[in-house]
């Protein structure tokens, strides 16, 4: 079994409904909304789908509705996280079983420690199933840094271990993973105020956020990127539409990003700020701050 890479990936947020249950129907009309754009994959249950505030049912619930939205368009790539091991063991199988056909692992919740233990952790949900794997590198969130010498070793122990979404905001990780594994490992962008940057480093995905409110831009803006790098494409179209999208892009790198990319969802008529305890609504100037970004960017959409 074979993911593409090379292209944006949301990672979809949850719909909630009035009464704190997960909307179905919406979460599938999203997921189509997403591919219609040209995304060419989603990644449910991550850090911004609020994984972590997800019972295992409601998991697996959005599993099958996520699979059955995209038929055979685009692969699902769930985030595998849990507490324990073996609890994202099950999980990493269950995805399998429910048809999904690539997984995002991440290091457990709470717990971060060396490098012996984490590499324990991560092979046995990588070698828990043989779908290909994305790595999660995030330590600002997890406080777990994979370092490209143990991405190295672990990609020399697994197979299927093909990609790794890179969310150390330092654009310096794509070149130093590069130089070490070359084209062993695709390189998906994982903060999005850094898309353009990364790929010019050389990564050839994005792990998006701000695409669950503006699919079609974040779309135009990889593929725009792509097309400079590569030498024949638009640089100033590239940077007038980069530049309109970044005061938005960098909502996605702050503590209430969840909240921020909901809020935005909204005000475009394609989500709800609902978000689940313990984290909140915005209120207040912070809402207000937001709510000035976020109009000033439709008013002046290109």
């Amino acid at each position: 079994m074979t993911v593409n890479w090379n292209g944006v990936i949301p990672a979809i947020t949850t719909r909630f409904n009035p009464d704190g249950s997960v909307d179905h129907a919406f979460f599938a009309e999203h997921c189509r909304w997403m591919l219609d754009a040209g995304c060419i994959g989603i990644v449910p249950l991550g850090s911004l789908g609020e994984g972590a505030t997800l019972t295992f049912e409601e998991k697996t619930a959005l599993l099958r509705t996520a699979v059955a939205a995209a038929g055979d368009r685009a692969p699902i790539i769930p985030g595998i996280a849990a507490l324990s091991t073996a609890e994202a063991v099950r999980l990493a199988q269950t995805a399998a079983e429910l048809g999904c056909r690539g997984l995002m692992v991440l290091p457990p919740y709470i717990y971060s420690t060396d490098w012996r233990e984490m590499k324990a952790h991560m092979s046995a949900v990588i070698a828990a199933t043989d779908l290909p794997v994305m790595l999660y590198n995030n330590p600002l969130a997890y406080k777990t840094d994979f370092l490209p010498e143990q991405i190295v070793e672990l990609c020399h122990a697994h197979a299927n271990l093909v990609a790794v979404k890179e969310s150390s905001a330092d654009v310096r990780r794509v070149t130093a993973i590069k130089a070490l594994l070359g084209d062993r490992l695709q390189i998906l962008v994982g903060v999005d105020d850094a898309i353009v940057e990364g790929i010019m480093a050389g990564a050839t995905g994005w792990i998006a956020g701000l695409v669950n409110a503006f699919p079609a831009e974040s779309v135009e803006v990889f593929n725009l990127a792509l097309a400079v790098r590569d030498g024949h494409g638009d640089r100033v179209r590239l940077e007038a539409l980069y530049a309109w999208f970044l005061p938005l892009l960098r909502l996605d790198v702050v503590p209430k990003f969840v909240q921020l990319i909901k809020l935005t969802q909204e005000l475009v008529g394609m989500g709800s700020a609902s978000v689940r305890a313990p984290r909140l609504e915005l209120a207040g100037a912070e809402r207000d701050d937001a709510l000035a970004i976020i109009q000033h960017a439709l008013e002046n959409r290109p």
